[in-house]
């Protein structure tokens, strides 16, 4: 069954890192990264530009309206996502456990529909 990690964290965070430690966690990305594709199960993955380069659309009296930025405004953004394809909840949620952003952020674990 296919499950996406969505990966919620504060991106206002990363600038205030210093180098080493920009480079110590983009090391624990990649190292999990590199665990979900030896075990099988990675079927996808992307990391998102800042939320300030959102684009938001919607339709208000028939008509689409577009904004500019996001248009929610919280304390964690979604910053990337890994799309998973393992046996039930159970291993998407170890998987999601393992993940560096649950150390800093939120992970998100939702089903795909169809799958």
């Amino acid at each position: 069954m296919k499950y996406i990690l969505m990966l919620y964290v504060n991106e206002a965070g990363w600038p205030t890192l210093t180098p080493a430690e920009q480079e110590q966690g983009m090391a624990a990305y990649t190292s999990y990264t590199e665990a979900l594709r030896k075990a099988g199960v990675l079927a996808g993955v992307g990391r998102l530009q800042p939320s300030s380069t959102a684009t938001t659309m919607r339709i208000a009296e028939g008509k689409p309206q577009v904004l500019d930025g996001p248009f929610a405004d919280s304390k964690e953004q979604l910053g990337g996502y890994y799309l998973i394809d393992v046996a039930d909840l159970d291993a998407a949620l170890s998987w999601a456990a393992r993940c560096p952003a649950a150390g800093h952020g939120t992970v998100e674990v939702r089903p795909l529909w169809g799958e």
